[in-house]
């Protein structure tokens, strides 16, 4: 395939639109030097601590913000890489140690990082940055999940040494640390811009970024694009080889696919499963898939409203879900499924792992005339818009197969950038989505999923034995138990299917033969600091 200049104008007009913020044809060097990524959705906020951000916004903390430690990568087949939860080096923290059993980790700050606005960075920026995050809710939640909850934890040794004291050690911790949800912002610039109303200046924040990563945001087209530049200064990993990055919005996959054919994009992110098959058959471009064992998609009811409060109406559905349709039409096979398990009795402690419903409409018709519906009830199905290329077919499939049973379903597309909202809300009765787990923790993955006020609690589910044994799970050091505990925790999630789990997914995605370094996150959005282009 002949390459086209990165960017080339005309291109670019011809097939996107002419989006603005295009960056400037100029010669070799720029195209060296510069990456342009594709997706299906678009960054929300620029704040790693707020409310309702997108999937597409955990790219932009990824690059924008340094946190204490970073993940460790492993290699995969293919010359890419994946981030692995259980090994950390340090990134604003040269060294970090941990005494007294685990309790207290201390971090020993590089003297010569500065915020982007040049300011140094010092421990107590880190001290108020981990205080925001264990006081602002969406962070504050995540970030308990490691045993980081009070503000007294963190102590400021002296301007480049942090301690941090644990009520007892957590396997969890470090992992957390290494999550966007902790990146580290510049205080003093944030301050300026609190309210007695909103004293951690979440509002200004949510629009401004106010970090020190490797990358500081040129422009923000919302909707639409965001620019990077390489920030030069930057001192926490060696200095990226990029030294300018775009992020477009681009909702058709086949535009997306047909950029990078041409040659006028160099990663495509969220293609379906046809075009990530018809550019592997090519075999022009970098195409990989990587296989996803804490994500997963998914239905899901909202349990807290009628008529998906009762679990015979749960069970309903999942009996009458068109589950082989969906993963063929909908992910044309790309995956694992995760339906028709032969028993409801779980012979392993994995999660997640496939569920005892498949399509049996006689069933579901019983079951709802059990919960006093016999002719079935109007109800309303939504996607995000987002997501549209798995969302639209599958709500279109469940609506078909769910009228058979006299189920019958509106269906509602909601933007992406009010999809996180109207979960946290809990404003969505009944629809289709996928997540991931940071951590593979069976206990961990239940916490996330199965529990809590938040947002990832998708099916607004509270079990209070499931509750008691995933608590003991969590600290349990004998695998025996750690396994009984969780084969019944996951046969009540059998039972109660607050969501129900369609498929594993694998993570696809298209890249430019010449770009080398991409590492796959959980989140799956591009880290930039990593790439390089080869040789031609």
């Amino acid at each position: 395939m002949q390459r086209r200049h990165l960017f080339q104008a005309g291109a670019a007009a011809g097939l996107l639109g002419g989006l603005p913020g295009m960056l400037p044809t100029a010669g070799a060097q720029a195209r060296k030097d510069a990456l342009r990524v594709l997706a299906e959705g678009a960054p929300n906020s620029r704040d790693p601590h707020g409310e309702g951000v997108s999937r597409e916004s955990l790219g932009v903390f990824t690059n924008v913000y340094d946190r204490l430690i970073a993940f460790e990568r492993q290699p995969l087949p293919g010359g890419i890489f994946r981030y692995d939860y259980s090994r950390f080096q340090g990134e604003l923290a040269e060294r970090f140690e941990a005494t007294e059993g685990g309790r207290v980790l201390t971090f020993h700050l590089r003297r010569d990082a500065t915020f982007h606005e040049g300011r140094p960075v010092t421990a107590a920026d880190v001290k108020w940055s981990l205080d925001r995050g264990v006081s602002l809710p969406a962070s504050k939640r995540q970030l308990a999940t490691g045993s980081l909850t009070d503000p007294a934890q963190f102590v400021v040794v002296d301007p480049h040494t942090l301690r941090i004291t644990l009520p007892r050690a957590d396997r969890y911790t470090l992992p957390n640390l290494a999550l966007t949800f902790a990146s580290i912002l510049d205080a003093e610039l944030v301050k300026r811009h609190a309210t007695e109303q909103d004293p951690w200046g979440a509002q200004w924040v949510r629009n401004n970024a106010a970090g020190g990563g490797a990358y500081q945001i040129e422009s923000w087209t919302p909707g639409q694009q965001v620019v990077y530049t390489r920030f030069d200064a930057w001192k926490s990993g060696p200095l990226p080889a990029l030294r300018r990055a775009v992020f477009q919005t681009v909702p058709s996959p086949a535009t997306r696919a047909a950029a990078l054919q041409r040659g006028d994009a160099d990663v495509a992110l969220q293609l379906p499963p046809r075009e990530i098959d018809a550019l592997a058959e090519r075999k022009t471009l970098q195409v990989h898939s990587v296989p996803v064992t804490n994500a997963f998609r998914f239905v899901a009811f909202n349990t807290r409203t009628k008529p998906f409060d009762d679990v015979r109406v749960r069970q309903a559905i999942a009996y009458a879900l068109p589950y082989t349709s969906l993963f063929r039409g909908a992910s044309l096979g790309h995956g694992q499924p995760l339906f028709g398990a032969a028993s409801a009795t779980p012979s392993r402690s994995t999660f997640p792992q496939p569920y005892p419903y498949e399509t049996q409409l006689q069933k579901a018709r019983e079951l709802l005339a059990q919960a006093g519906h016999p002719e079935g009830f109007e109800t309303r199905f939504s996607f995000n818009v987002g997501d549209a290329t798995i969302g639209e077919p599958a709500a279109l499939l469940i609506q078909e197969s769910l009228a058979r049973i006299g189920v019958r379903v509106t269906i509602d597309k909601v933007a992406g950038a009010q999809w996180g909202t109207l979960q946290t809300e809990r404003r969505l009765p009944f629809y289709i989505d996928s997540s991931s787990a940071w951590f593979n923790d069976p206990d961990y993955f239940f916490r996330i999923f199965f529990q809590g006020d938040w947002r990832w609690n998708f099916g607004a589910y509270d079990n209070p034995e499931l509750n008691a044994l995933v608590e003991a799970a969590r600290w349990e050091s004998d695998k025996a138990r750690y396994d009984a505990s969780i084969r019944r925790a996951i046969a009540i999630a059998f039972r109660d299917v607050p969501l129900v789990p369609l498929w594993l997914p694998s993570f696809d995605i298209a890249l430019q033969p010449d770009v080398a370094g991409f590492t796959y996150y959980i989140h799956g959005q591009v880290d930039f600091r990593p790439l390089a282009r080869t040789a031609a």
